[in-house]
């Protein structure tokens, strides 16, 4: 009688942890509004190669900067998360990235997207 008692608890117990934890995979993440005022002070780093049209980099080889000014946010936030995870190769691109947080990512997407 107790090992079912025992297992009953214990398929209970699995079940209660699956449901929490199909719940949490389910559920899509809180996505972090923008504010483009606050990318006042965060847009420094950006607007010496992103804010010159026809810009070019000559590292790690000559490379045409994007003018990134009314950009779609949602592109710019891709893109940035991953030059930040490293799926995008640039190094400079990357090394900017790795420090932005989730909140800065989505500032400077709501910035430039506003920007003409």
């Amino acid at each position: 009688m107790k090992r079912i008692g025992l297992t009953v608890c214990a398929m209970r117990a699995i079940s209660a942890t699956g449901l929490l934890a199909a719940v949490a995979f389910a559920t899509p993440a809180t996505a972090v509004e923008g504010n483009a005022e606050a990318a006042a002070s965060k847009k420094s780093m950006c607007i010496g190669c992103h804010g010159i049209p026809g810009y070019k980099a000559s590292f790690p080889e000559v490379y045409n900067v994007p003018y990134i000014a009314g950009q779609n946010a949602k592109y710019i936030e891709a893109a940035l998360t991953a030059y930040k995870k490293g799926d995008r190769k640039h190094p400079t691109m990357r090394g900017i990235a790795e420090t932005l947080t989730e909140q800065d990512i989505a500032d400077l997407a709501a910035y430039y997207a506003q920007a003409k």
